[in-house]
């Protein structure tokens, strides 16, 4: 399947080296040798791979080839330094992508070395607007997207044992693979049980306190646990919206998984429960503002807004004066706007107040409020 980042690391691979990272098994490997075909001597190297570890090492590949993958590299001690050292003295006409997830994101932290050598792209799960070409309809597309998740190997087999399988496996090797080079081997037991409740507490705010006291530490371990869970592209927060709206005073995040079709919801597991359909809504706006970030320079930012009475708004995109632009709330059925949506859309005129409905036919306004059928809307976004 075609990525919708394609044409644009294809254009950007000329002019300088390119990042792109993301969740483990979302076809970064993929779309990096999709991109084969556009050169004529490409080299595909693996950090991982024995037989290629050395030949990165020493980075003695022949200058004839004219666009050089070099995957993994994020497990190379001191693969910042290295980079810049291969960036810096390849030829003119050789083009370099870098593919990693964990580590690699950790550039942005460390340093300037690789200042202006470089452009970044993070690689999503599938979303509708990058499904709907593989298939007949936006609602036969947000459907199979809710059953099988956006990650390519289950999304492409679309069935509910290939999924059960491939979600087993995956989170059996990162916890197995990944976490262990986060974490100290005692503590595996601990972030498994972590996740294993994470599941069930998608889409409401974080209460550390309480977590670390169901699973016996401290609130302190707990937050470094989510930190690692981040940095693994296993799940994201969204942080609460404070400007402008009164009394929004909560300040515990609200928590969601990459792979919305690994969440759980106690009252309702089906396909489309109201917590997987949050989630999925969380992970299409969280690609729709990281591709305009990447790809424009966008400071569009995700938020989500709770006051201290307990009315909450599902998210919220912000500019880069923390002006919102739309405040969008999901629902699987429910058609009527919410109050609080409603007297928020009278208090901020300029914003865009949208509450997407999974099971709904038609659109149509009411008091404000923009009421639209999901697949229709979500298949519009930048990404």
């Amino acid at each position: 399947m075609n990525r919708h980042l394609s044409s644009f690391i294809a254009r950007d691979v000329v002019d300088k080296m390119v990042f792109v990272t993301g969740p483990r098994q979302v076809g970064k490997t993929t779309l990096a040798k999709s991109l084969n075909e556009r050169f004529r001597h490409p080299l595909y190297l693996n950090y991982d791979s024995v037989k290629d570890r050395q030949r990165i090492t020493n980075a003695d590949w022949p200058s004839t080839h004219d666009y050089v993958i070099l995957d993994e590299i994020h497990a190379k001690s001191d693969w910042k330094s290295y980079l810049k050292g291969v960036f810096d003295t390849k030829p003119d006409h050789q083009s370099l992508l870098v593919t990693g997830s964990a580590r690699l994101d950790t550039f942005r932290q460390t340093g300037e070395s690789l200042a202006g050598r470089y452009f970044r792209w993070r690689l999503h799960p599938f979303s509708l607007k990058e499904f709907l070409p593989h298939v007949a309809s936006e609602d036969q597309a947000l459907e199979s997207l809710l059953r099988f998740g956006g990650f390519p190997e289950p999304l492409i087999k679309g069935t509910d044992s290939g999924r059960k399988r491939w979600q087993n496996q995956y989170f059996t090797d990162l916890v197995r693979e990944d976490i262990v080079e986060f974490s100290r081997i005692h503590e595996i037991r601990s972030m498994r049980l972590l996740l294993e409740m994470l599941r069930t507490r998608t889409g409401s705010p974080l209460s550390f306190d309480a977590l670390g006291r169901e699973i016996g530490v401290s609130s302190n371990t707990i937050r470094s646990y989510i930190e690692i869970l981040e940095s693994l592209h296993i799940v994201f927060l969204v942080r609460p919206y404070h400007r402008n709206v009164s009394r929004a005073l909560s300040k515990a995040p609200k928590l969601y998984f990459c792979d919305w079709a690994y969440v759980n919801d106690a009252k309702d597991n089906s396909p489309d429960s109201g917590a997987r359909f949050e989630n999925l809504v969380a992970c299409h706006l969280l690609k729709h503002v990281q591709f305009l970030a990447d790809s424009e320079g966008s400071s569009l930012q995700l938020h989500y807004v709770r006051t201290t009475s307990d009315h909450e708004i599902d998210f919220v995109l912000a500019d880069e004066n923390g002006e919102a632009q739309q405040f969008i709330e999901a629902k699987v059925g429910d058609t009527k706007p919410s109050s609080f949506l409603v007297k928020t859309a009278a208090d901020h005129p300029n914003a865009n107040s949208i509450q997407l409905v999974l099971r709904t036919p038609h659109g149509f306004d009411a008091n404000g409020v923009g009421v639209r059928p999901a697949a229709q809307w979500l298949a519009a976004l930048a990404a």
